[in-house]
């Protein structure tokens, strides 16, 4: 194996990587395809390097948590049997027939946002604004009551302070809390039987493979994943969109007028600043990346931000063009392992770009409170007050 250089390392936790991760990765990605830090072991920087890891699931295993993850930590033919009866749940019927509820709670949530501000102009907290809408998604589609969003918006933070600090004991915690919000959600399913509500989270108890139930366990991980980092991830997304079309008023205005192309705009805009950072694999056998040797059992770290901005597929990375190759944009992943929420996410985006547009003159941005970004490793804003003008008619 290659030796470890001082030119194949990097420092992640850095004040300028902390500061502006994109900028930190997008210098890194320059000057070295793959780089060791002891914070994310192996980062791989370049969108060819990373395709490669993606497709190659028997070198690069998803197998990487020491707790069971369903089905983001599998590998096939397990991967394959979960996969199976879980994409389901986000088939385009599923989508079609979750959209007027998901239109129904963007409209509310504009709605409220517009009576706060009188209903004419005002600033408005984008960032929690985001978080709200993005609970009440959530919780709507796997049937989840309202008396959760409060107790689930105070989770989200100490599971982001927990993450920041390292801590194991501090990351275990805030699990156990949220895997018991999950087994008292399935407890009342199993008590009420028959009359239990029909939704997703009681459908998960009665599916089935190779004709046995999915474990209390295996449900508990299905819906962490479905949760956990969606939550952030797409609370994050909304707040990007916001800012970049209140800091481009022409594309917000084309959009307003031809929200035809929202959903590869909605893309695009995610590939410039991204939700999500990066992503886990690790080497199940020698190999080699990016020209770096690794050995057996290395962890390696996909840098999503990195990859989705390389200047060999993109060209100018903020370049903003809606005639890129979508299957190039890796902001839901690639191969076997591709996000199975992904057709969710982009329903819940588009939907409220389109509301937020369509009921709005202006989104601007407020010279005199400059956004804050978020804390390392989430992504977006931390903070995001935007001026908004409300349509006459809104409402």
């Amino acid at each position: 194996m290659s030796l470890r250089t001082e030119h194949d390392s990097w420092d992640p936790r850095s004040d300028s990587a902390m500061n502006d991760p994109i900028a930190a990765y997008d210098a890194v990605r320059q000057r070295c395809p793959v780089a060791h830090s002891g914070y994310l072991h192996w980062s791989v920087f370049r969108h060819d390097d990373v395709l490669r890891v993606l497709g190659d699931h028997r070198t690069f295993s998803n197998a990487v948590s020491r707790y069971p993850s369903v089905p983001n930590g599998m590998d096939p033919p397990e991967h394959t049997r979960y996969r199976r009866v879980i994409d389901p749940y986000f088939s385009a019927q599923r989508m079609q027939d979750f959209a007027p509820a998901c239109r129904d709670i963007a409209v509310a949530q504009l709605r409220t946002l517009s009576a706060d501000e009188g209903g004419s102009e005002g600033v408005v907290e984008m960032t929690t604004f985001a978080q709200d809408f993005v609970l009440r998604i959530e919780c709507a589609f796997l049937g989840w009551p309202a008396d959760l969003h409060e107790p689930l918006r105070q989770w989200i933070r100490r599971n982001q302070q927990a993450t920041l600090s390292r801590e194991q004991a501090a990351m275990d915690a805030v699990a156990l809390e949220f895997d018991g919000y999950i087994k008292a959600l399935l407890m009342v399913r199993r008590d009420a039987g028959d009359a239990a509500p029909d939704d997703i989270t009681t459908s998960l108890l009665r599916t089935k493979i190779a004709g046995k139930e999915l474990s209390e366990n295996d449900i508990v991980s299905i819906l962490r994943n479905w949760t956990v980092g969606e939550l952030g991830t797409m609370a994050a997304s909304v707040a990007i969109l916001a800012h970049y079309l209140a800091a481009q008023p022409a594309l917000q205005q084309q959009l307003r007028t031809e929200p035809a192309l929202l959903p590869a705009a909605i893309d695009e805009i995610l590939r410039i600043h991204p939700p999500l950072f990066s992503n886990r694999r690790i080497a199940t056998e020698p190999t080699q990346i990016g020209g770096q040797a690794l050995m057996a059992g290395d962890r390696i770290t996909l840098m999503w931000a990195s990859a989705n901005r390389d200047e060999a597929v993109f060209g100018d990375p903020d370049e903003f063009r809606l005639d890129r190759d979508p299957s190039q944009n890796l902001l839901y992943g690639a191969g076997i392992h591709v996000c199975p929420g992904a057709p969710l996410a982009r329903l819940e985006l588009c939907i409220l770009m389109e509301e937020l547009l369509r009921r709005t003159q202006c989104l601007e941005m407020v010279p005199e409170q400059a956004p804050q970004t978020a804390v390392y490793p989430a992504s977006g804003f931390a903070s995001l007050p935007l001026r908004i003008e409300w349509q006459a008619d809104a409402y």
